[in-house]
């Protein structure tokens, strides 16, 4: 149920419902806070990737009306990234944003409601039904929260690095690698996931780069032990990458690097770059409302969606720094889903006995 909500002269709120004459307005509307229009759900989802509009998808066939609030990249990562060839059910090459516009429609098809907002405020510590605000104005009130904000891969910020995004430049090793088969690569980072990527990327390359810039890895031992005993990966050290260059075909031609102890400038020519410094989830709205662990992931209990408050589930990368796939998100959304339809189904059960009491 959806209506709008008028702060009239008397300063007094009143709903209006949709369909009915609004008057002209008034100074006392001239704010967004002021006229503004509430959404109820059983079920409200944050995020828009493959994480919550499966948990959507799930919801809406279990009754549940899921809200989805699409947030500032509707989509998510999968958005902007060209060519996806390991997600589950397709024989050829698809496009990332074509796989997003199919799970928004066939949630839309069961049910979903799609809000084009950003939530910017959001009350977890009243409980159930949990509030939130988008940028819009709008109030959302859901019985459930699912968290699927996701997680966005740190870049370095150098010229050609976005320009060349999925034209030679990438920054996941498991989505990308095998397209370079039998190619030259790079992988910048000096992390567990620089070194991870790299030895993933040895199963389709021969001459991998690990470009690091300092003189050491920051990464676990048995990560590096691995790493130094493969002899398909040459490690760069006290080098940073200035830039990516394209070739006269528009793809990736070759790095611009800078020692950072001489300040020596030089290149290396590479068909594929993988930017691997790490990841930041976007959890800024959940700080200090939500248990998060030290690189900001939302803690769940082992195993399973639930965070620490009743009735707030949290899936895909947003939780997750290990596996960041665009399946295992979608799985991760599934379970938010079936959890907080068991939430619903017992809370519904106790409120019933109250009442019967």
């Amino acid at each position: 149920m959806c209506g709008w909500v008028l702060r009239e002269a008397d300063g007094i709120v009143r709903n209006r419902l949709p369909g009915l004459a609004i008057p002209t307005l008034s100074p006392y509307l001239a704010r967004s806070e002021d006229f503004m229009a509430i959404h109820t759900t059983r079920m409200l989802i944050i995020g828009s990737g493959p994480a919550g509009l499966s948990a959507a998808i799930y919801g809406a066939r279990a009754g549940m009306e899921p809200i989805v609030v699409q947030g500032l990249q509707p989509g998510g990562q999968l958005t902007i990234t060209t060519d996806v060839e390991n997600y589950p059910g397709f024989r050829d090459v698809i496009q990332g944003p074509w796989l997003m516009q199919e799970m928004q429609a066939q949630a839309e098809h069961v049910g979903t409601r799609m809000m084009w907002d950003t939530i910017v405020e959001i009350d977890l510590a009243s409980g159930s039904p949990f509030k939130a605000i988008g940028d819009s104005g709008d109030e959302y009130v859901g019985d459930v929260l699912v968290i699927a904000t996701g997680a966005q891969a740190k870049w370095l910020g150098v010229p050609g690095e976005q320009e060349l995004g999925g034209k030679g430049v990438s920054a996941c090793a498991t989505c990308d690698g095998f397209f370079y088969r039998g190619k030259k690569v790079a992988v910048i980072g000096g992390g567990n996931t620089a070194v991870e990527e790299a030895l993933y990327l040895t199963n389709h390359s021969d001459d991998v780069t690990l470009i690091h810039r300092r003189d050491e890895l920051r990464s676990e031992k048995i990560l590096q032990d691995r790493l130094f005993a493969n002899d398909k990966i040459t490690p760069l050290w006290n080098k940073a990458v200035t830039g990516f260059v394209a070739g006269e075909n528009g793809t990736l031609s070759h790095l611009e690097l800078e020692d950072t102890v001489t300040g020596e400038k030089s290149t290396l020519e590479v068909d594929g770059a993988f930017v691997a410094i790490g990841h930041a989830p976007a959890t800024g709205l959940f700080k200090g409302k939500l248990e998060l662990d030290g690189s900001g992931y939302v803690v769940v209990q082992p195993g399973t969606p639930k965070t620490a408050i009743p009735g707030v589930f949290a899936c895909g990368d947003v939780m997750d720094h290990t596996y960041r796939q665009a399946v295992t998100a979608a799985g991760t959304g599934c379970m938010a889903a079936l959890d907080a339809e068991r939430f619903l189904a017992t809370k519904d059960f106790a409120a019933k006995e109250s009442a019967e009491a």
